[in-house]
């Protein structure tokens, strides 16, 4: 996958744009699927990026002891 990988804030509104999509109900089953699993895609994603922050903050806040 050549792709760059999305940023938090690409990840999360495409998260609120699936989220949108789902709410208005006019998507076919075939798409809504896709969807979900876009959205746990991104999900993973957000929780990883959040994690690694969090881990980063930690080792700085010691650092600083």
């Amino acid at each position: 996958m050549s792709k760059t990988a999305e940023t938090y804030n690409e990840a999360v509104e495409k998260l609120r744009k699936i989220v949108a999509d789902i709410e208005n109900g006019d998507l076919d089953v075939d798409i809504l699927s896709e969807k979900v699993k876009e959205a746990t895609r991104l999900i993973k994603l957000c929780k990883e990026k959040l994690y690694k922050a969090d881990e980063e903050v930690k080792k700085v806040l010691e650092e600083l002891e």
